[in-house]
């Protein structure tokens, strides 16, 4: 049997929200995910998704519990041994695309390789693929403000899944689209992560999304049920 992509136990975490006060965002939250499954993390606005998220992939630090990614325990680790997992182990989509305007979606997807130390010939010829199979290939010389909404998400996804990672954490990524648009943003999504094999947790409210995903898990009072 193979080890799970991502494993969180217990997982807690309080902000400080002045002198005299705590607000405790994740109180012993759980959840195993194996490759290749794809899962949705439902929950209302403010339950906390986004900080289990950044937590899971490594942006964020726990107060408690365990966060392993590929059956390697992360508490403890440095900063460069974190930096290092979350560069080569998890790919990010977040609700607004964040694609560095002054590149094109071809570099967008570049980069990220190349900071990795791939050389540049392979690194574009991989962009390519990639941008090839959301059918933003003919896009990808043109910056992000030249693309739509969801040829702009694509490239995200893309740029997410550049390093082959093992866990890809998506936070709303159909959350600024139409919903023609988000539909085709997220087969083409659901595409990638079946052609890639690895495993993906996705926030979303959208409950037609969710149930199209292998799996729902819901946050609510700091727990997944």
């Amino acid at each position: 049997m193979s080890e799970a992509a991502l494993r969180l136990e217990g997982v807690e975490k309080t902000y400080n929200k002045g002198l005299e006060s705590e607000v405790a965002v994740l109180r012993g939250a759980s959840l195993t995910l194996a490759p290749g499954e794809v899962v949705a993390l439902v929950a209302p606005s403010g339950a906390g998704k986004s900080t289990l998220l950044h937590i899971a992939g490594l942006l964020d630090v726990a107060d408690a519990g365990r966060v392993e990614i590929g059956g390697k325990d992360m508490g403890g680790q440095g900063d460069r041994a974190r930096t290092r997992v979350r560069r080569r182990e998890v790919g990010f989509v977040y609700q607004f695309h964040h694609l560095l305007p002054e590149f094109t979606a071809l570099e967008n997807v570049v980069l990220p390789q190349l900071a990795d130390g791939i050389a540049r010939g392979a690194a574009e010829a991989r962009a390519h693929r990639l941008l090839d199979s959301v059918g933003v290939a003919p896009r990808a010389d043109h910056r992000p403000a030249a693309l739509s909404g969801g040829e702009q998400q694509r490239v995200a996804f893309c740029r997410a899944l550049a390093n082959a990672p093992r866990l890809l954490l998506a936070d709303e990524p159909t959350g600024n689209l139409d919903p023609e648009t988000s539909d085709r943003v997220f087969a083409a999504l659901m595409d990638l992560v079946r052609e890639t094999g690895l495993a993906a947790l996705i926030a979303t409210h959208n409950l037609a999304l969710a149930a199209r995903m292998d799996r729902q898990l819901h946050l609510d009072a700091g727990r997944i049920s």
